[in-house]
Formats: C-alpha cells, sequence, structure tokens
C-alpha cells in the first residue's frame, strides 16, 4: 500500500479531533490493468497495482490525502466505490482480474476491500467475498447496509456494517446469470433499492427492512441496457442511463418516479452514444450523464469522436429536459457533484485524471482543472446524501 504520509496523517487526525464536515471526501478508484488503443481495450503488460485516491474538496484546488494499493476495475458502471455517510470507511468492488495461469487475459474476480478511511494512513481492514463478477455498491443513509450488483450471477450480495466491521448477510437472486445486474441504489429512506440489468433491459426493485432485503417481482422497463443508476437525495426520483448496444446510436436517459405506486418510469431524452455514468444533483434539480461520444472507438470508426461530453439534463416535476452540455476526455466513466452543486467531477480513463467542470446555473464550463490518480479513474463518488 501506498500513502501520501504527513497529509495522510493530517487528514486522519482532522477526521477524528474536528466536528465532521461530512461530504466533503471524493474518492476515485483506479484500474491500471487495461488501457484503449485505438478503440481496443487491451491488458497493460506487468501493470501496477491499482489504486484508490482520495481528495478533501474542503481546499481549492481539492487535495490528495491518501493514495494506496486497492484492487479495482472499469468493468461494470462507475459506481464501484461507496463512501459511508460519515467517510469512516470506504467500500470498493473488484469486478475483474488478471488471469493467474494468463496475464494476458482477464477473469471474473469476486471480492469487495473495506477500507479504513480514518486510519492513519487509510488501510485495507478487510477483504470480503462477493458474488461473480461484482460491479455497482452502495451503502444507506443510515451506514448500516451494503447492498453490491453481482454482473455475472444475477444477484445482490447483503452486507450489515457497524463501525469498520462490514459483515456478508445473503443475497437476493432478481435474474440469471445472463441478466447483468450492474448497479443497486439505495432510497434515502432505506427502504427500497433499485437494481439495473443490462443483460435483460431490466430495473428490478427491492424491499429493505432492516437487513431483510427481497425481491418484489416488479421490473421496470426504461431503455437498451439500463446500467449506471442514482437516486435523488429528495427521494422522488432515479435517473437511470440506458447505455444501449453500443452501435453508434444515440443512448438515453430516464427519470423513474419513485412517488408512484408502483414506481414507474415517466420521461426519457435523447443525451448521446453510451451514457457510462449518470448523478443527480444535490438539490435534485438537475442531473448529469457521462457520454462516450464515440470516443472509445476506433478512429476510422463512422461513430468515432475525438472526444465525450458531459450532457447536463433539467428535472421538473417527473419530467426531464436537456439544458446543455460541455466536451469531455475519452472513454469517460463517473461524475460526481461536489456537495454545494457547483463543481461537477468527470473521471476520464484515457488521460488518467478527474476533469473539473465549473456549473453556473444552466451553464457547464470546462475550468481547466486536471486531478491527476494513478491509473485510469474507474468511478468517483462522495458519500450518498
Amino acid at each position: 500500500m501506498k500513502s501520501l504520509g504527513l497529509a495522510a496523517v493530517v487528514f486522519a487526525m482532522a477526521s477524528i479531533n474536528v466536528p465532521a464536515a461530512h461530504g466533503q471526501l471524493l474518492l476515485s478508484t483506479n484500474d491500471n490493468k487495461v488501457e484503449l488503443v485505438n478503440g481496443v481495450t487491451r491488458v497493460v503488460a506487468n501493470p501496477p497495482p491499482d489504486t484508490l485516491t482520495v481528495f478533501d474538496t474542503r481546499s481549492w484546488p481539492p487535495r490528495v490525502v491518501a493514495e494506496l494499493d486497492v484492487p479495482g476495475s472499469v468493468v461494470g458502471p462507475p459506481f464501484s466505490v461507496a463512501v459511508a455517510p460519515d467517510e469512516s470507511i470506504a467500500l470498493v468492488t473488484a469486478n475483474e482480474k488478471l488471469d493467474p495461469s494468463d496475464p494476458t487475459k482477464r477473469i471474473a474476480n469476486n471480492t469487495m476491500s473495506v477500507v479504513d478511511l480514518r486510519a492513519m494512513p487509510p488501510r485495507i481492514v478487510a477483504t470480503l467475498e462477493t458474488g461473480r463478477a461484482p460491479a455497482g455498491v452502495s451503502i444507506n443513509r443510515g451506514g448500516t447496509l451494503a447492498l453490491v450488483a453481482n454482473r455475472a450471477e444475477g444477484t445482490v450480495s447483503i452486507y450489515t456494517i457497524q463501525g469498520t466491521t462490514v459483515t456478508p448477510a445473503g443475497k437476493v437472486t432478481v435474474g440469471d446469470d445472463k441478466s447483468g445486474t450492474s448497479h443497486v441504489a439505495i432510497t434515502p429512506d432505506g427502504t427500497m433499492a433499485l437494481v439495473t440489468r443490462d443483460g435483460d433491459d431490466r430495473i428490478s426493485v427491492l424491499s429493505i427492512d432492516g437487513t431483510k432485503v427481497e425481491y418484489t417481482k416488479r421490473d421496470i422497463s426504461a431503455g437498451l441496457r439500463p446500467y449506471g443508476i442514482d437516486i435523488a437525495s429528495n427521494g422522488a426520483f432515479a435517473a437511470v442511463a440506458n447505455i444501449g448496444r453500443g452501435g453508434g446510436d444515440a443512448d438515453t436517459v430516464s427519470l423513474i418516479d419513485l412517488k408512484a405506486r408502483p414506481p414507474r418510469v415517466t420521461s426519457t431524452v435523447t443525451v448521446g452514444q453510451t451514457p457510462e455514468g449518470i448523478k443527480v444533483s444535490p438539490d435534485s434539480s438537475k442531473v448529469v450523464a457521462v457520454v462516450m461520444n464515440g470516443s472509445n472507438k476506433p478512429k476510422d470508426s463512422p461513430f468515432f469522436h475525438d472526444g465525450g461530453k458531459l450532457v447536463l439534463l433539467g428535472v421538473t416535476g417527473t419530467e426531464l429536459s436537456r439544458l446543455g452540455e460541455a466536451p469531455i476526455g475519452h472513454w469517460s466513466q463517473g461524475a460526481a457533484f461536489s456537495p454545494d452543486g457547483k463543481h461537477v467531477f468527470v473521471g476520464n480513463m484515457v488521460e488518467k485524471a478527474i476533469q473539473v467542470l465549473a456549473l453556473d446555473g444552466t451553464t457547464l464550463r470546462d475550468t481547466g482543472l486536471r486531478l491527476a490518480v494513478k491509473g485510469g479513474p474507474a468511478a468517483i463518488r462522495f458519500a450518498d446524501k
């Protein structure tokens, strides 16, 4: 493991001794195993370990306070890192690993790391078994329960949390091993979760009662290959990115009305090729979609564009509307709003950096600020509020 020495110690001491201003830590899990070469994802020869970078956004520009070796993966929606509400721990899933018998190939993994963010320096305190090919992970607002979507077996793993102790508490099955369970998002009141299934174009509704998690048998239809999903902090709606088939067609973002009984899709808008990341603003009034825009395709492809775009959507009641967009990097993944909603962070895999954009009303502007990380930022996240 690696750290930044004194900076990490100062950060950890502040976390323990200073009244908390929670929601200020931005985490990035960074994949070093793969690279994109002219539209083809290939394994890096003798790669360095994957990493986790911790930024403190209370200062500007945000500063790195810790960087440590933590297994991760770019495969799956860019929600493979979750932060506890009190910023005490982080959970990082590792969807795949290099094949021990042939390190030029990747195979499904089945682990999740528990990182103690208050240790001096932060460190992995447990490695837990998940289902096959874990992807999106979420922690409830009470900090007592975590759910992990297992892409290769159609299940969601359940974990209880007490301090830094994370304990397996079973699984719930929502589909078969081809259903592609991708990410699971938990409502603010902790009573419901939504699971995207890009393999069979569904979003499954789970009920939660304490540690009892059940599949309600209610499936929602949004668009082709629902992948990333995020729930508004006011609990009124969820926004889901439908990544499509990757054939150059314009793909979509849908709004799911969570106040309706049962929940249902009420609005869908077109955003462009492959909306990989999705995030709702802290005030629940806007949504951003990280659109690859063909930046991950070969340069001679008719669908290639030299860069992605961040699309800004407005939410009025149960309707989405397009407000604007801004250029971003290549093979971009996740997005995160700053706690005050004035900035958006975007993970650019090819550039190995987090791009920072300013949001002024309905206008997105590239600040020119880039936060370098050691690896491709596969997922970035603040604690869910």
